[in-house]
């Protein structure tokens, strides 16, 4: 074998590569404190639910999202491909999940339609409206010009949002550095 090969595999031998580093999904692995661009408007993640069927992985999260006083909410469901919402929090009243209606009229002039509903496990991380580890029903309508509600309940409590969706592709995330 001559010098030059010897030499130019020992230099071969030695190239470090580049670290790898997961290609985890930002819809997915976002953290509270990561900053969100959604629609050009940045926020911070205050919170997060994640729900999941026990024993199964994740197929919902809801990010709440601050910017200044105001507060969002961007849910992502898991599917074939990602649905993303970003939805403003709705103030309304019912009393028991039992009278959730199929059929939901906002303000006497927009008509939703209940799409589906499931019972899950929720697993939460900083402010949001629930506890970790219980069960919660999540009902979600569609409405007229691509609009959506959804409406949540758990513990005695709902949680009322109503939205639109907004492409995968045009929410940006940026990772916190703590």
């Amino acid at each position: 074998m001559s010098i030059f090969k010897r030499v130019s595999n020992i230099l071969r031998s030695q190239k470090q590569e580049p670290a790898k580093t997961p290609a985890g999904n930002p819809l997915e692995d976002a953290k509270v404190g990561d900053i969100v661009n959604v629609d050009l408007e940045e926020y911070v993640i205050s919170g997060k639910v994640i729900y999941f069927d026990r024993g199964f992985a994740p197929h919902r999260y809801a990010y709440y999202l601050q910017s200044g006083k105001n507060i969002q909410c961007l849910i992502v469901e898991i599917g074939r491909t990602y649905d993303c919402f970003i939805c403003s929090f709705m103030e309304g009243a019912l009393d028991d999940p039992n009278d959730v209606p199929s059929r939901l009229e906002l303000d006497g002039e927009v008509t939703f339609e209940l799409e589906n509903y499931r019972n899950d496990v929720t697993r939460t991380e900083g402010n949001t409206d629930f506890r970790s580890g219980d069960d919660v029903t999540f009902w979600r309508y569609f409405g007229p010009d691509h609009r959506f509600f959804f409406l949540q309940w758990q513990d005695g409590k709902f949680v009322a949002m109503e939205g639109e969706r907004t492409p995968g592709n045009q929410i940006k995330f940026l990772k916190s550095t703590h």
